[in-house]
């Protein structure tokens, strides 16, 4: 009886996870429970700069990452979506990083930056592909939940403030040949803690995995 007793409950623990990881009819999944850190890596230097409070993820402290290792696509994206719920406080400073990889401490080396940020001293605002195509435009405002939303498809990186385009960059044959691992490829996506007087909330966090 014990025997089957464990049986069923691995077997439903398999079935709760395929329910948690299977896309909506227009192709969205959740990657983040709004309660747990489930699903996700945080770097050995300053781990305390993330918690969870009121279904959202607080990022509030020194330099730290947040990289998604969960199940979906088994965490590896090449053409995808990924948007949240982002709201910055004054003077903050984030970013939403893409095909990039774990790794325990240091900015990350692997991908792109898509940055978070509206009123930080960085004159590099929200939705530039961080020293590549930077966008000096505010669009939002502090102390309000704004959708920012990243397309990733072939060369190509798209980024959406509340449904509206503000940046579109195409990446150059040249910087996909070489060694630098600053380029499109495949790989995971992160949130960025960059500084302890910086604080920003992330909540509603998707992803919709698209054709190659």
């Amino acid at each position: 009886m014990r025997k089957l007793s464990f049986i069923l409950a691995i077997g439903l623990a398999g079935i709760f996870m395929n329910l948690t990881i299977r896309p909506a009819a227009d192709g969205w999944v959740s990657i983040f429970d709004g309660k747990t850190f489930n699903g996700w890596k945080v770097t050995e230097e300053s781990p305390a700069t993330f918690s969870v409070q009121d279904g959202a993820i607080v990022v509030a402290g020194p330099r730290a990452h947040l990289f998604y290792e969960g199940p979906v696509h088994n965490h590896d994206f090449k053409n995808f979506e990924w948007k949240a719920q982002v709201m910055t406080t004054p003077g903050s400073n984030s970013g939403m990083f893409i095909h990039t990889a774990y790794q325990p401490s240091g900015w990350p080396s692997k991908g792109y930056e898509i940055q978070v940020n509206q009123s930080h001293t960085d004159w590099r605002k929200t939705g530039s592909v961080y020293g590549l195509q930077d966008v000096k435009e505010v669009f939002v405002k502090d102390n309000e939940w704004y959708t920012e939303h990243i397309i990733v498809q072939g060369k190509k990186v798209t980024i959406k403030v509340n449904d509206k385009t503000i940046n579109e960059y195409m990446e150059p044959d040249s910087i996909s040949t070489g060694k630098s691992m600053k380029k499109l490829s495949t790989g995971t996506v992160a949130l960025q803690g960059h500084d302890p007087k910086s604080k920003v909330f992330y909540k509603d966090i998707m992803i919709k995995v698209l054709p190659d």
